[in-house]
């Protein structure tokens, strides 16, 4: 089962985006520098706030600073969101 799910993780990091307004806590960890606790973070964080306006508002959840975001900019995406 660890496989599987570092095989999903892997295949994610390479073909896919992250989507910040929909991702889960597992998605978000395929982002690099980003472990299981910060991606719990941002989750939380986007409960909050419903969801992001822009890429860069993730520097608001603790422990996500310009170079994290600088370091995955090619994969994150800010898609719709479906939070009323």
């Amino acid at each position: 089962m660890k496989l599987i799910t570092a095989l999903l993780l892997f295949t994610t990091l390479l073909l896919a985006t992250v989507d910040i307004n929909n991702a889960t806590a597992d998605e978000f960890t395929a982002l690099k520098g980003v472990g299981v606790k910060k991606a719990k973070g941002i989750v939380e964080y986007r409960t909050t706030i419903k969801c992001f306006k822009t890429i860069d508002e993730l520097t608001k959840v603790k422990g996500i600073g310009d170079s994290t975001i600088s370091k995955n900019k090619e994969i994150l995406t800010l898609g719709e969101c479906k939070v009323k």
